[in-house]
Parts: C-alpha cells; structure tokens; sequence
C-alpha cells in the first residue's frame, strides 16, 4: 500500500477520531455532535460552520469504511499529482458545494433532516480523477467489472441522479452530485486560467 499524502491522511484520521467521539459520546454521555451536522436552514439549527463540520461525521461502520476507502483510493492520487494546496481546495470546494445544493434540495423538499458524511466530498474526487485520467482502468468492489474511470464516473453520476429522484432511502443523492458539480467547476477554472 503507498504511503498516504499529508491532507488525505489528515481528513482520514480527523474523520476517524470525530466517528469515534461521536460514538463514545452518544453511548456514555448522550451527546451527539449535532452541531456539526448539516441542518436545513428552516430547521433554526443551522449554522455556518456545519457547510464543512457534517463532512467530519459518519453514520455507521459502513458508512464512513466507504468513504476512507474512496479516499483512500482516488484522493491519494490526486493529491501526488496536484500536491497538497490544490488538492485541498478541490477537497473543500466539492465538499461546500455539495452542502450548498442540499441545503437548496431539502428547502425545496421541505425537509428537515440533517445532513452528514464525506460522500460530497468523495464524489467530487471521484469525478476529479475520471476528469484526470478518464481512460485509466478501475475495477470498483460493485460489480466487480474492470471499466474506464470516465465510464465509471458516468455510471456514478447517472444513478446518483436517478437514486435522487426516485429513492427515499435516507441517502443525500443530491449532495453526491453537487459535490461533482463543485469539482467540475473548480477544475474548469484551472483550465480556463492555465490556458489564458
């Protein structure tokens, strides 16, 4: 296994500590961190600082195993090849605009639950690394089918979209594609600068 960069085994571990908390806080004192969760604006929980806290918290074992091991898998490469600032920013732009558009989505939706985990932030890096070498072969864990990423991020992005439209599953869809559409921004404009 390569050696983790600096910024992904920092997230990594801060989102390891902060489920661990989370877990040892709810059991022995009932204190959940529900402050760190996103909350819809109309909830009169929301505040600013959970735009980039609810990214920090996981729901179950499952839930955050995932998201490392996405990080883990895409994020490690990406910071290699664009070195720790940009990473970081690519990090906190898909993370923002994937709270941003689920604030958006549950306000239309009249929801009001709170929102939480690394999956934004993950999608964004997902679309990162097809944008970056889209024609780099990946074998996902479901289903087990060697693919070109650009493919892969494709068949991502499609269900995510479906899943949002036609699941209720408790599952932030439109976070995951709002944490793509923060990437693909942000890299656009790389471009457009680096070509001026």
């Amino acid at each position: 296994m390569p050696q983790l960069p600096p910024v992904t085994k920092a997230f990594l571990l801060a989102c390891v500590a902060v489920f661990c908390l989370d877990s040892l806080l709810s059991q022995t004192l009932a204190v959940p961190l529900g402050y760190m969760q996103l909350w819809p604006v109309a909830s009169g929980l929301f505040y600013p600082w959970q735009l980039i806290t609810y990214a920090f918290l996981h729901g179950s074992f499952l839930h955050i195993f995932f998201n490392m091991l996405g990080l883990w898998m895409f994020g490690s490469e990406l910071e290699r090849v664009w070195g720790s600032k940009r990473y970081t920013q690519i990090l906190v732009a898909s993370t923002l605009s994937a709270a941003l558009v689920q604030l958006l989505v549950t306000s239309l939706m009249h929801s009001m639950s709170p929102t939480i985990g690394a999956s934004g932030a993950l999608y964004g890096l997902l679309l990162s690394f097809g944008m970056l070498f889209p024609d780099r072969i990946i074998v996902p864990l479901i289903p087990p089918i060697p693919m070109k990423a650009k493919y892969f991020v494709a068949i991502f992005g499609a269900l995510e979209l479906f899943m949002g439209y036609s699941s209720h599953d408790g599952v932030a869809h439109f976070a995951h594609l709002g944490g793509m559409l923060g990437a693909y921004l942000l890299i656009r404009y790389w471009r457009s600068v680096r070509r001026r």
